[in-house]
């Protein structure tokens, strides 16, 4: 038996007595709002039946799984935008001076509310929606059949186009309300709320406004869910105080196999050694000596003469 192995199955005794873990799935948002963008503006093109300049077009044939979103389309010229302007597009006044890239003759302008599907497409962890996302994208309006458009890039070179929310919720006492900015990548920009409705943007994308959570207190638990809690508090302690004391054990119970297998081999050794001598040993003290019993000459002093 060898170290590792004793540590191997330490961990797997630790493993078996922690709590499972749920690992978060990762997310797939940013791709779902991208195809729920085309879906929309599939829809809202099909509104635009003969269309006249500068009128809005509602989309009414949304398919029963997307009940609850509005679609709209408004068609321009690119030049009256950028001159004029669009007073008032459902919650979005348009300013003069809004250009799109790349340049287009005509334009359309593609209006969403997504209801109670906004936190689905745009999730917003660790905040509460107090108003609907509100989405205005811009696409090509030369080809009304066309589908899987590609936006254009429209900004505001002169005042920025206003967002006014109706019907926005009461922030949590304590939170302050924001607005927020879905630009076309992805990400998320916050700045302040004006007017306590009113949101204003540079840029197209998706708009509501938000306030940050706040964390609730933990909850007061009756004395006999406290008393199961400490008991899984208790057993999971004992479960790591039980481990580290068999590893102790373990560590001791390897000492000593080896202590005993080193005496065992000295041993083996000394009976080896007893087996293969030529000489009789002769103990002194604590150790063995070979000593000679018989001699085969006397000994002879130098001025003794035979007779």
């Amino acid at each position: 038996m060898k170290l590792p192995i004793l540590l191997l199955l330490l961990l797997l005794h630790l493993f078996l007595c922690l709590p499972p873990r749920v690992r978060a799935q990762p997310a797939t948002s940013r791709s779902r709002a991208k195809s729920l963008d085309a879906i929309l503006q599939e829809y809202a093109y099909r509104a635009l039946v003969k269309p006249k300049t500068g009128t809005i077009y509602n989309a009414t044939q949304l398919p029963s799984n997307l009940s609850g979103i509005k679609v709209a389309a408004l068609r321009l010229r690119s030049g009256s935008m950028r001159r004029y302007g669009f007073p008032m597009y459902n919650e979005f006044e348009i300013p003069k001076w809004v250009i799109e890239k790349p340049y287009v003759k005509r334009l359309v302008l593609v209006y969403q509310n997504l209801g109670d599907w906004s936190i689905r497409y745009y999730p917003l962890p660790n905040y509460t929606y107090l108003a609907p996302v509100l989405g205005l994208l811009a696409y090509n309006g030369s080809n009304l059949s066309a589908t899987n458009l590609l936006t254009l890039n429209v900004t505001a070179y002169g005042d920025p186009i206003k967002v006014m929310f109706h019907d926005v919720k009461s922030a949590p006492l304590g939170a302050v309300a924001k607005c927020v900015c879905f630009d076309l990548q992805g990400s998320s920009n916050f700045s302040n709320v004006t007017g306590g409705n009113t949101c204003s943007t540079s840029t197209q994308g998706h708009f509501s406004i938000v306030a940050q959570s706040i964390a609730p207190p933990p909850p007061v638990l009756p004395p006999i869910a406290q008393k199961e809690s400490n008991s899984k508090v208790g057993v999971i302690v004992g479960s790591v105080l039980g481990g580290l004391v068999l590893l102790v054990l373990l560590c001791l119970l390897l000492l000593w196999l080896l202590k005993y297998k080193r005496n065992k081999e000295i041993q083996n050794m000394e009976r080896a050694a007893d087996a293969g001598e030529a000489l009789h040993m002769a103990s002194v003290g604590d150790t063995k000596a070979p000593a000679a019993t018989v001699t085969r000459t006397q000994p002879t002093l130098e001025h003794e003469y035979a007779p």
